[in-house]
């Protein structure tokens, strides 16, 4: 942690103001993220000078516009980082972690002036000041997001204090500076970002929903009353360290004062950009990275209308487990183990601290994760007294990812089939075309009626016909199949639905 400087002298207010406004001179156009620990330490300098609220804000301004590039800078570098992340990228993040916390902390010092009983204001206006927290605490979440790492205990909470207090100004509906978002919406894309289980996606997903969410051109209305239809409601508690939660998971209590919102226009929204793209309309034309027109972005698509639209309940109880389980991720490695099951060099070790009868949570013990990855396709086995009653390799697709600290990482993984059968996939179609390696799931009835192959992105449609299959096992088999619907799609893998090619 960067220390105040604390030398019992009180520096004028004027040096503190010029020693600030050099620094920043130097620093003009370097903006690395490297200098986060010098601007921190700047921001701190500001705390302790005895300088007028007009004249704090205004260099909190120049500090903040300095923390906004080192910010821009470094979100990119947070993209596809294995996990856990390492410590000097945990220590470099956590440097401007503090900077924006620091600077969020001394714009709502700055407010308290507006109940001064000297009835002295501030230099600029309370909307500006409040838009900056808010930019702060955004950033801050949208960090933790993208490191995997639950936000700090109470992130949430100075949010809401935000948006409360702009409230209480009326100045939640104003527009930001050159026709920015307003605060409201501001807190409304936050909410939905968060509502969208950011544990669940990469980090390259990730940017892809902040994006979609700030190109977006339906608000969010919130509500002192009940929102119909429920099946898309959600509901905040502005005294709670915790974002918005499904009104179909969970209720508010009769001691709490909520607001509701609805996510129906959202769900609206990724569904007419999902057909857009799918009738031939380029990103660019949506407003959009290239990433929408990926299999993986339209995956993205697909969950959103399910997460904005149709929150799920719980459909299991969890059980507390504490057994050891092997690990094995990605499609081609878990192929290679299956057909060579006594290859174990690319396993690691987990302790399964939760089960239920649709997936598992994790805690990982030893053995390499840098491969590791949300959407990707792993395979578990019990190991110790277990494994006698159950050798099989369970199939299951990671659907969250969770890292406190470099020594640290839990998945969440959904059970897909309890065993695989290897094939390779032919292409005869396309002359030179490599075999491609796949995996048949049996069906699951009552979950899954119908086999499913797991693929590479991009190798399949959702009315492909007459794919040929290899199959080696006891002798070489052969099978014509059609997919008849897509299950999954990530960045990672694909998961189609798959019948008989012979079969009505």
């Amino acid at each position: 942690m960067v220390k105040t400087p604390q030398n019992g002298i009180a520096q004028p207010a004027e040096g503190s103001i010029k020693s600030i406004l050099e620094w920043l001179a130097l620093a003009h156009g370097r903006s690395t993220p490297e200098d986060s620990e010098e601007l921190l330490r700047q921001v701190l300098y500001l705390r302790e000078a005895p300088v007028s609220t007009t004249q704090r804000v205004k260099l909190l301004d120049l500090l903040y516009a300095h923390t906004e590039e080192v910010v821009r800078i470094e979100l990119p570098r947070l993209n596809e980082l294995s996990l856990p992340i390492s410590r000097k990228t945990r220590q470099r993040v956590r440097l401007i972690l503090e900077l924006l916390e620091t600077l969020t902390q001394d714009y709502f010092n700055t407010l308290a002036a507006l109940y001064d009983p000297q009835g002295n204001t501030l230099g600029s206006t309370p909307q500006t000041s409040l838009r900056r927290a808010m930019l702060s605490i955004a950033w801050q979440i949208r960090i933790h997001h993208l490191i995997a790492s639950p936000p700090r205990p109470g992130l949430w909470q100075q949010l809401h204090a935000a948006f409360r207090t702009a409230r209480r100004l009326g100045v939640e509906h104003l527009d930001g500076p050159r026709e920015t978002a307003s605060i409201q919406r501001l807190y409304t894309n936050i909410l939905l970002t968060a509502i969208a289980q950011p544990a669940s996606f990469s980090s390259d997903e990730l940017e892809f929903i902040n994006t979609l969410v700030e190109q977006s051109g339906h608000s969010i209305a919130l509500s002192e009353s009940m929102i119909e239809p429920l099946d898309n409601a959600f509901w905040i508690d502005l005294d709670r360290d915790f974002p918005a939660h499904a009104l179909v998971r969970r209720t508010p209590g009769s001691d709490i004062q909520p607001l509701y919102f609805s996510c129906a226009d959202m769900a609206r929204y990724v569904v007419e950009t999902y057909r857009a793209l799918a009738a031939g309309s380029t990103p660019a034309a949506l407003s959009l990275p290239d990433f929408a027109s990926t299999r993986a972005g339209q995956g993205v698509l697909k969950r959103l209308e399910k997460l904005w639209g149709h929150p799920a309940k719980r459909r299991f109880t969890r059980r507390r487990q504490s057994y050891r389980a092997h690990l094995c991720s990605g499609l081609d490695t878990l192929c290679r183990l299956l057909q060579h099951p006594e290859t174990d060099a690319s396993l690691s070790e987990w302790m399964v601290t939760n089960e239920s009868p649709d997936g598992f949570a994790l805690m990982h013990m030893t053995g390499n994760t840098t491969q590791l990855r949300v959407g990707d396709i792993v395979a578990i086995q019990p190991q110790g007294e277990l494994k006698s009653l159950d050798k099989h390799w369970h199939v299951c697709i990671i659907r969250w990812a969770i890292s406190e600290n470099p020594e640290h990482v839990e998945v969440g993984l959904q059970l897909l089939a309890s065993r695989a059968i290897v094939a390779q996939v032919a292409q005869p179609y396309k002359l030179g075309a490599e075999r491609v390696a796949a995996l048949i799931l049996p069906e699951t009835p009552p979950l899954r009626t119908t086999q499913s192959l797991v693929v590479p992105p991009g190798l399949l449609t959702t009315s492909s016909r007459r794919v040929v299959l290899l199959i080696e096992q006891d002798n070489l088999a052969i099978r014509e199949i059609r997919t008849t619907g897509m299950d999954e799609q990530t960045s990672s893998v694909e998961i189609f639905s798959v019948r008989p090619e012979d079969e009505d």
